[in-house]
């Protein structure tokens, strides 16, 4: 009898969220060159956070489904709708990935993103990544959780990279880890302050262009997350 039953799989909003914009600019409601409503709008009409929708939107955005342009907003191109159908729904997947597989992948990510910024950063690139460290410093300062603004900081050395599309996989992968290191509480308080330094020592490194500096102060940094994932066993 139970093998006639299917599982029943419990979408979160980020899913919901691709779906409905997949379906509306499938469907045509949403017209290639039409700009979506704004990420609060979003977030209020659906009843979600900001972030859910932001990371909806970057998922969107990897595939060719919106464009993100700077003071424009959000626009639909629907390039790619019919062809990328399966894909996405792989991609969504991802979501019940394995912690200590998201870590692998990212220290892979994060030790190229480091090398190459070293070679390839502007001074504006160093201006954003100062930005993120202090507001990930700021937001310690006032005893809270800070995981986002860590990751933010992570996302703007691959910005700084100059390489699109490790940027873009950052973006996919990074809503699943934030989620994974909320719930497994692998930033504990103690070790708030080592981040903090390690942080400094990166962006000193890709400040000064060096790129084997970057990369071995990006993977001493990572090391903790990565003994924490291999040595950690699911409930």
């Amino acid at each position: 009898m139970l093998e006639n039953l299917q599982k029943i799989r419990i979408e979160n909003p980020v899913d919901l969220i691709i779906s409905q914009v997949r379906n509306l600019i499938s469907s045509g409601a949403i017209k290639p060159g039409e700009k979506l409503p704004s990420e609060r709008k979003l977030a209020e009409h659906l009843g979600v956070s900001r972030s859910q929708v932001r990371s909806a939107i970057n998922k969107l955005e990897f595939y060719g489904i919106v464009r993100v342009a700077p003071q424009s907003g959000t626009i639909a191109t629907g390039l790619g709708i019919v062809a990328l159908e399966g894909l996405i729904t792989d991609i969504l997947k991802i979501e019940n990935a394995d912690f200590k597989s998201l870590v692998e992948t990212r220290v892979l990510l994060e030790k190229e993103a480091a090398r190459l910024a070293a070679l390839n950063r502007e001074e504006s690139d160093l201006e954003e990544m100062k930005k993120a460290l202090q507001a990930y410093e700021d937001k310690l300062s006032q005893g809270e959780s800070a995981v986002e603004e860590d990751l933010l900081f992570h996302i703007k050395i691959a910005e700084a990279s100059k390489n699109a599309v490790l940027k873009s996989l950052m973006l996919v992968i990074t809503p699943d880890i934030v989620n994974s290191y909320i719930n497994l509480k692998v930033c504990s308080e103690s070790k708030t302050r080592v981040t903090i330094a390690e942080h400094r020592e990166i962006l000193e490194k890709i400040k000064n262009k060096d790129s084997e500096g970057a990369t071995k102060a990006m993977a001493f940094h990572l090391d903790a997350v990565q003994d924490f994932s291999k040595n950690f066993k699911p409930q």
